[in-house]
């Protein structure tokens, strides 16, 4: 299941044109394996703070047994490892230098696991007043993908190294390897898996808990924008156990003065404008407005659109365009989505 879509920047050099889209591929190949499994989340471009430091995951896998970060790499040519862990790559037939990207998703890790461990207790359920075993119990993995293009030179390259370094076509079938994701009737039986797992509301908290942490890149930190430059903080964490929309209600001496401009915005929030029974719903983003990019998904909810411009999610369930009635549903087939009604039996196409 995806969580969340990669942020698209808006870039001009040639390096960071060349890291999106190998950021693009990788999120390309994870969303063809997981969309439609809900025991594997997937979160693209993840971004978050904790304890004054600041971390962007480029991919993160969130399944039964643990968890695996990915660190993309847009590499053109030779690259070379040697035994002390130091990389250099050739490129128009130039040698030179460049940091470790394991180097790099080790300290991700080290950071994420620091973040989920001090939040645990609101994350994970109990199990007859007993809490169940936190995160470092869990299965932690980190890999990185890089072009498809790149000449690997392995010979003189450490194992240890060499096994987390996988070009982009052959990730999915490594990650497959490592996450060896079993029926759940054969896990009941199994005697020789002994990893503990997730159960799918546990699974289900783990996301929202990140999701809820994720800090848009297109945002300055607060250290770094102007003075008097409003900031935008990961969200207090607080477990849903369904959809709410949320209000932000203003002082008694300001209501007055702002009714008009709640009211448009409340009116605002809901995904469909203006509509006649023979015309198409019109999904759009409740939080940001957006009516063109985003992502059909499923969760446990039903299905919804994952907006490309702010990252938030918004419902396909929408009220019948032709009786109003909010008891309708939302059928998929193949890559068509269907807004049924059960009161009166209007449908019609929304994606």
């Amino acid at each position: 299941m995806i969580l969340k879509t990669k942020t698209l920047q808006m870039t001009k050099t040639p390096q960071t044109i060349a890291g999106q889209k190998q950021e693009q591929d990788v999120a390309f190949f994870l969303r063809r394996a997981f969309k439609d499994n809900p025991e594997v989340l997937v979160i693209n471009d993840f971004k978050f703070s904790f304890n004054d430091e600041t971390a962007q995951i480029d991919h993160l896998i969130v399944y039964t047994y643990g968890f695996v970060l990915i660190e993309s790499k847009s590499i053109k040519g030779h690259v070379k490892v040697n035994n002390q862990g130091e990389w250099t790559r050739n490129y128009n037939s130039q040698w030179s230098g460049m940091s470790s990207p394991i180097k790099q998703v080790e300290l991700q890790q080290a950071l994420l696991k620091e973040m989920l461990m001090h939040h645990r207790n609101d994350i994970l359920s109990k199990l007859l007043g007993i809490k169940q075993q936190g995160f470092n119990g869990r299965c932690w993995h980190y890999l990185c993908a890089v072009s498809s293009n790149a000449v690997i030179d392995r010979k003189p390259m450490p194992k240890e190294i060499s096994d987390k370094l996988y070009k982009t076509e052959f990730l999915v079938d490594e990650l497959k390897n490592i996450m060896n994701l079993k029926h759940k009737l054969i896990r009941l039986v199994s005697v020789t898996d002994t990893r503990p797992d997730f159960s799918q509301r546990e699974l289900d908290s783990i996301g929202q808990f990140l999701i809820s942490q994720h800090i848009d890149s297109n945002t300055q930190q607060a250290n770094n924008a102007p003075v008097g430059l409003k900031q935008t903080q990961p969200r207090p964490y607080a477990p849903k156990l369904k959809p709410e929309l949320e209000l932000t209600l203003e002082p008694a001496s300001a209501a007055t003065h702002h009714l008009a401009q709640s009211t448009a915005a409340i009116l605002a929030s809901v995904a469909v404008v203006a509509l006649t029974p023979d015309q198409h719903p019109i999904l759009s983003c409740k939080h940001c407005g957006e009516s063109a990019q985003y992502t059909p998904m499923y969760g446990k909810f039903g299905y919804y659109i994952n907006c490309n411009q702010c990252s938030k999610n918004t419902s396909m369930k929408l009220p019948c365009p032709q009786c109003q009635s909010k008891n309708t549903k939302v059928t998929k087939r193949k890559e068509t989505y269907t807004l049924n009604c059960v009161d009166c039996g209007f449908e019609k196409q929304i994606i």
